[in-house]
C-alpha cells in the first residue's frame, strides 16, 4: 500500500513529484525506469511490470527496486498511485504541462509558462514538510546572524531572503562570491544559521560554503529540488522545491518560482515569531522610502507639475 509519508492524498503531492526529486540519486538502470514513467505516466498505470522492464531495457527486479527507492511497496502500488494521479489531471492540464514546442505561438507560450509557474508553486507547497520548515523557522528566529549562500539564479533568491529578514530587523547576509561566502562561513559559530540555495543541489561553491559553516558549529539548511543531492549531506535541515523544467525553461527560470515560494513561507513564519518587532520594522522601512514613490493620483501629479 502507498504510505502516507510518500504520496499525500487528493490534491497534494503527485507521485511524479517524488520521482523527479529523487531522480539524480537513483542507480542508472533505475533512472531509465524513472524516465519511462515520467514520459507517459498514464500508460504505465495500464502496463505490466514486464512491459515496463522491457521498455527501460532492464529487469523486473530493477523495476521493483525502483518502486522501493521512491517509497512505494512495489509495482502494483505504483500503478495505483499513477492511475489516481492521472484521474486528477485533466486533458487540458496535460497539454499545458507539455514541453514548449518550437512552433508554439506566443499565446501558447504564455499559457504554458503561466501553467508551469503556477504548477511549481502548487507542487512545491504540496510536498513542503511543515515540521522541517518549523524547525528552520525556530532556528532563524533565534539566530545571532544568518548567512545565505547562492550563485547564479539562486543568488537572486538568496538576496530576496536577505532583504526580507533585514527589513524585520534580523542580521542576515547573502553571499554569491565564493571567497566572501567562505570567509563569512568561517566566522560563524553555534547559534548562527547558514542556508544554501541550489536548484540542483550540486553547486560546488554553495556546498563548500555550507560545509564550512557546519564545521564552525552553525545550524545549516539546504533548499534544493533534489532530496538526495550533495548539498543535503552538509545540511541539518533540508527543504525541497518541486519544479519541472522544459527545453526553454532551464534551472535559472522555473526553479526560482519554487524557491521563492519556500522563502516566503520561511519569512512569514519568522515574522510571526517577532510580530511586534516585524510590524514596527516594516512600517519604519516603508516610511523611510516613502518619499521616493511617485503619487499615483493624476490630480496630485498635475498640481505638482504646475
Amino acid at each position: 500500500m502507498v504510505t502516507d509519508d510518500t504520496f499525500r492524498e487528493s490534491g497534494e503531492s503527485s507521485p511524479l513529484v517524488k520521482i523527479r526529486s529523487l531522480l539524480p540519486g537513483l542507480a542508472r538502470a533505475e533512472q531509465r525506469v524513472a524516465n519511462i514513467v515520467l514520459a507517459d505516466p498514464a500508460s504505465i498505470a495500464r502496463r505490466s511490470i514486464t512491459e515496463v522492464a522491457e521498455a527501460a531495457g532492464t529487469s523486473e527486479t530493477t523495476v521493483t527496486r525502483f518502486c522501493k527507492a521512491i517509497g512505494v511497496g512495489g509495482y502494483p502500488d505504483l500503478r495505483i498511485a499513477l492511475a489516481a494521479d492521472t484521474a486528477r489531471t485533466s486533458t487540458r492540464d496535460r497539454e499545458l504541462g507539455s514541453d514548449i514546442a518550437p512552433d508554439d505561438d506566443l499565446g501558447q507560450i504564455i499559457e504554458k509558462v503561466g501553467y508551469a509557474d503556477a504548477k511549481a508553486v502548487e507542487e512545491t507547497a504540496g510536498q513542503l514538510d511543515p515540521a522541517i520548515l518549523q524547525r528552520l523557522v525556530d532556528d532563524v528566529a533565534a539566530a545571532r546572524r544568518i548567512d545565505v549562500y547562492g550563485v547564479g539564479a539562486s543568488a537572486f533568491v538568496a538576496l530576496d531572503l536577505q532583504q526580507k529578514l533585514h527589513r524585520i530587523g534580523l542580521t542576515c547576509f547573502a553571499w554569491s562570491d565564493t571567497h566572501n561566502a567562505l570567509t563569512s562561513a568561517a566566522v560563524l559559530r553555534e547559534g548562527d544559521v547558514a542556508i544554501g540555495i541550489s536548484h540542483t543541489g550540486a553547486t560546488s561553491e554553495t556546498v563548500e560554503a555550507l560545509r564550512e559553516a557546519r564545521r564552525r558549529g552553525a545550524t545549516t539548511a539546504a533548499l534544493t529540488n533534489f532530496a538526495r543531492s550533495p548539498i543535503t549531506e552538509v545540511a541539518d535541515r533540508v527543504l525541497t522545491t518541486a519544479v519541472r523544467e522544459t527545453t526553454y525553461r532551464s534551472g535559472a527560470m522555473a526553479s526560482r518560482i519554487g524557491q521563492l515560494t519556500v522563502i516566503d513561507c520561511l519569512f512569514i513564519g519568522v515574522a510571526q515569531r517577532h510580530l511586534d518587532q516585524a510590524k514596527a520594522a516594516l512600517e519604519a522601512t516603508y516610511e523611510a522610502v516613502g518619499g521616493h514613490r511617485l503619487d499615483s493620483r493624476p490630480d496630485r501629479r498635475r498640481q505638482k507639475e504646475t
